[in-house]
């Protein structure tokens, strides 16, 4: 009954202090009309007002509405989650990634028969875009690596806009497949192909066991672990990064309880948006330098 009597008496003030900043705000901003100065910090504080009464009120009607949520233990799996189909179980993360490539596939096709055919010599709206896109890509790859070909420009630009649409899965809910250790050892292990196609390509096979002995034969059993190390490393790296995003967010979840309303939703912009972009930025830079030991 005392709960009940708090959750109440928190609405109500929630909606008082709601009410006051509203028109705390609006007198301040009356006044500003009227060419009145320093109004400035009185201007923020009601939005404060505001913004702080109007989270109380929400976040007490809904505990009202809806109840309060029970409680739950906070634990971490290293491994996503398997779903039975068919008679096989599948990792949530595959087929969370079965759904990126399908909708980046959907979006490519519609792409070529939408906007490819109408590109003109004279740029425009979308192909601005595009062009811009492309040419920041070509530009960033060939500042790093120099010029290996039109392909590896597309593989990185294809890996950005994955790891891109991964990021948007985790907005949904849904475990980001880049937080699966399988998911980024794949993509190191091609990174880690690529690192030697290009140096073999560039030198020859000869020519890339010799650059593994420079500057002294001293230095090549070193120079193969560090090598074979390599894939290991990117993948643990981003790994750890996307797992630690998510367990923040599980946390903040757990230790807000009722009150998890707004908070974790601008939170999320950074660790479900602006984290994982930083995350895309560090393996391609990775990747790009990898490669660009490997041919110099």
């Amino acid at each position: 009954m005392q709960a009940v009597l708090l959750n109440y008496g928190l609405l109500a003030l929630g909606a008082v202090l709601a009410l006051a900043g509203w028109l705390w705000r609006r007198a301040v901003q009356a006044r500003a009309a009227d060419g009145r100065a320093g109004l400035k910090k009185q201007k923020v504080w009601s939005t404060i007002l505001l913004v702080a009464g109007a989270w109380v009120l929400v976040e007490k009607l809904l505990q009202l509405v809806f109840g309060s949520v029970p409680a739950e233990e906070f634990t971490v799996d290293i491994w996503a989650e398997r779903i039975p189909i068919g008679g096989v179980t599948i990792s949530a993360t595959v087929l969370a990634t079965w759904g990126v490539m399908a909708v980046l596939l959907v979006l490519a096709v519609l792409f070529r028969v939408l906007v490819v055919p109408r590109m003109t010599d004279q740029p425009k709206g979308v192909q601005n875009v595009v062009e811009m896109i492309i040419e920041f890509i070509c530009n960033i790859t060939r500042t790093n690596v120099g010029d290996l070909g039109d392909h590896l420009p597309s593989y990185i630009f294809s890996v950005a806009v994955f790891m891109v649409g991964c990021a948007a899965v985790e907005l949904l809910g849904v475990r980001a497949p880049t937080s699966d250790i399988t998911m980024t050892f794949t993509m190191a292990l091609i990174t880690f192909v690529l690192i030697n196609y290009y140096g073999i390509r560039r030198k020859g096979v000869a020519g890339r066991i010799r650059s593994l002995a420079k500057p002294t034969p001293v230095v090549f059993p070193m120079k193969v672990v560090s090598d074979l190390a390599v894939p290991v490393s990117l993948a643990c790296r981003l790994f750890g990064n996307m797992l630690g995003g998510m367990i923040v967010m599980d946390l903040l979840y757990m230790a807000l309880g009722n009150a998890a309303v707004g908070i974790p939703s601008v939170l999320g912009l950074y660790f479900n948006v602006f984290h994982p972009l930083i995350q895309t930025y560090i393996f391609l830079t990775l990747t790009l330098t990898f490669i660009g030991e490997a041919v110099e």
